[in-house]
């Protein structure tokens, strides 16, 4: 009698004197993570393992955190531009008084930063 798994057309190889059956993931598209992807698959790796490997066993993981990698990006830079504009961080500021408009802008990013972390990636 065939196990469920031969029946389904699966192969097994021994080691150890245990069948192991043949598994393969699904080709999944080659794409660039960003800085933002990266974040997030380390979040989903270590508080979401189910999520995780239901991804990484459909082939969708990487369309995924592409896809979260731009979100996460986009959502950055249009906070900063934003907020550099509701505070007066300008250009002529900029070439006026560069060290204060590198503070301001640091400050800018940095709460960006943290915008996007709690929208999109740590959630």
């Amino acid at each position: 009698m065939k196990s469920l798994f031969e029946q389904m057309g699966g192969t097994y190889r021994e080691e150890n004197g245990y069948l192991i059956p043949n598994l393969t993931l699904p080709d999944e598209e080659q794409v660039e993570i960003g800085v933002w992807g990266q974040q997030h698959l380390r979040y989903i790796k270590q508080h979401h393992k189910v999520r995780y490997v239901n991804l990484l066993t459909s082939g969708k993981l990487n369309g995924y955190l592409a896809d979260i990698d731009k979100q996460a990006e986009d959502m950055f830079f249009r906070l900063v531009k934003q907020m550099a504009e509701r505070e007066g961080v300008t250009e002529k500021l900029k070439a006026d008084n560069q060290m204060e408009w590198v503070g301001r802008m640091n400050n800018i990013r940095n709460r960006a930063t943290e915008i996007v972390n709690h929208d999109i990636i740590y959630n």
